[in-house]
């Protein structure tokens, strides 16, 4: 028997009770058959099966990093999960999707990083508004934890926090 999978979910490693569905690339999005359970399924089979799955609790919806937020729509706020791929550690359009997702769209659930995610880049996702982790296997989840703690603050603003760090911090004046 396989250890559960763990996943990083508002900074504690936990088990992650989700299935993400990988088709075959050259699988029709309307045929692809979507089991029961908790599922993460492609935006495409999404789109191709919406009647059917909409109704649905369990399934949240994955972005591949050429996908748009604006394609879900207002259907973002009724999914419980999104998931953004990050296919390679270089590949920055995750973060415009989220931040898309999170400032655009008001999306308040959970925001899920998948594929190359680094620790190096966590403490960023993070500051976007993934509040979700699915650390490479082969990389120590417990170590990517902890880089969630890097830094103590941050100077820009972001999905995270409104304000600038010039205009969170009091000074007094100078005579």
């Amino acid at each position: 028997m396989s250890a559960a999978r763990q996943i990083i979910k508002d900074g504690s490693v936990v088990s992650d009770d989700w299935t993400l569905l990988r088709p075959e690339a050259d699988s029709a999005p309307e045929q692809v058959a979507v089991p029961a359970g908790k599922v993460i399924v492609p935006l495409k089979v999404w789109r191709a099966q919406r009647e059917a799955l909409h109704p649905r609790a369990d399934i949240g919806v994955w972005f591949a990093s050429d996908e748009r937020a604006e394609d879900l729509g207002d259907d973002a706020n009724t999914l419980p999960l999104i998931a953004i791929d990050f296919p390679k550690f270089a590949d920055g359009r995750g973060y415009s999707i989220a931040h898309y997702l999170r400032v655009r769209l008001g999306y308040r659930g959970e925001l899920r990083a998948i594929g190359d995610v680094l620790r190096d880049q966590m403490f960023y996702m993070r500051r976007i508004g993934f509040n979700a982790f699915a650390v490479r296997e082969d990389k120590d989840i417990h170590a990517a934890a902890a880089s969630l703690r890097d830094f103590s603050t941050s100077y820009q603003a972001s999905a995270d926090e409104a304000e600038p760090l010039f205009r969170r911090v009091r000074r007094e004046a100078t005579a």
